[in-house]
């Protein structure tokens, strides 16, 4: 994630403004350019400063302050290129589910900057039907108390609203054992089920991606069964970023492939701070990195990773400093190294100059 600058005024901006804190303008995300700008009522429209004053329109969401991005100048549906893959939202009408959902889309929102970042091919259902990706954000049952589970089917991607409550996401957290719980990382981990099919699966890349996650053949409700049973085995992060990731080849991929994208967007907002990791006792510059380049842009994934663990060792350090747990709770191993490295080579396979 970048800083982003007010055309209005200069001031510093970040990605949820919705509008400046020194000049008042309203700010809005213009996707082709991958900026923030400030915009200026222009009848039913809004001129945006960014580009040379063009007018276009804000996302149908913005009525319910749940999207500040900007329709696409050749839209025609009111929503922006996020916002045009939601399925079904809550009741809006609920304040509480309201609340709710304005949550899970600060982290839609978070997920698609990167997802175009990388040019990565994406289709609503109205372009295909059959497997564009689209987000099913939905509601426990108060009165059959049917609970709504998080998870992928063919494109079809359910988050479980009750997610976005902090206290039962900590609970769930708790009760599962992990490490980490947030609403980006569900958001990450669950595309990354769809971008297995449409980059794998249908990619060409099977045999490459069961050579380095396995064979994804295995059945998979008797491996989740066997997962809950038994746990993951004993050694299980010599070869995989999570536990869960030992359920199957598809959790593996998808969990790594959400950690890539922690990655990837956390550098790209510590370099927009300059920040640099230099202890004062490391004489052999094995935790020492100057975060200057654009991870988006890294030709290997071994630029990502030495930058990364300097950084992470340094916030981990800081926020036990607070009494908080790790920033990142995870090891690298070098099997895991090698399995984010199939995951940026395919990233970059497909942002790659002269592909469609």
């Amino acid at each position: 994630m970048k800083l982003f600058v007010c055309q209005a005024c200069g001031n510093v901006l970040y990605f949820e403004n919705r509008a400046c804190e020194r000049c008042g303008h309203r700010i809005a995300f213009l996707p082709e350019k991958e900026t923030m700008s400030a915009i200026e009522a222009d009848g039913a429209a809004w001129r945006i400063l960014a580009d040379k004053g063009e007018s276009r329109m804000l996302c149908r969401n913005a009525e319910y302050d749940a999207c500040n991005w900007l329709t696409d100048a050749a839209d025609t549906t009111g929503y922006c290129r996020a916002c045009r893959h939601n399925g079904t939202v809550p009741n809006l009408s609920d304040p509480a589910q309201l609340a709710g959902w304005r949550e899970l889309e600060v982290a839609k929102h978070r997920l698609f900057y990167s997802l175009i970042r990388w040019k990565l091919p994406l289709q609503s259902r109205q372009d295909n039907p059959e497997h564009g990706l689209i987000f099913n954000f939905l509601a426990d049952d108060p009165h059959s108390g049917e609970k709504v589970m998080t998870g992928h089917d063919n494109g079809l991607i359910t988050i479980a609203l009750t997610e976005a409550d902090d206290i039962e996401r900590e609970r769930r957290r708790l009760e599962m054992g992990e490490p980490y719980r947030t609403l980006l990382g569900h958001f990450r981990h669950e595309v990354g089920h769809y971008f297995w099919d449409v980059l794998v699966r249908d990619g060409g890349k099977l045999d490459q991606c069961r050579a380095v996650f396995g064979d994804d053949s295995v059945d998979y409700g008797q491996a989740l069964q066997r997962h809950y049973a038994e746990g993951p085995p004993p050694d299980w992060q010599q070869n995989y970023v999570s536990a869960y990731a030992t359920t199957h080849p598809w959790e593996d991929f998808a969990e790594t492939w959400a950690h890539y994208l922690h990655i990837v967007d956390t550098l790209e907002m510590a370099a927009e701070f300059g920040m640099e990791v230099r202890p004062k006792i490391d004489r052999g510059g094995e935790l020492t990195a100057r975060i200057r380049f654009n991870p988006y842009e890294a030709r290997d994934v071994e630029a990502l990773v030495n930058a990364w663990l300097p950084f992470t060792f340094a916030m981990n350090s800081v926020n036990r400093a607070m009494g908080l747990r790790d920033l990142y709770p995870f090891i690298l191993s070098s099997a895991v190294v090698g399995k984010l490295g199939f995951i940026h080579d395919l990233v970059r396979d497909v942002a790659k100059p002269g592909k469609p």
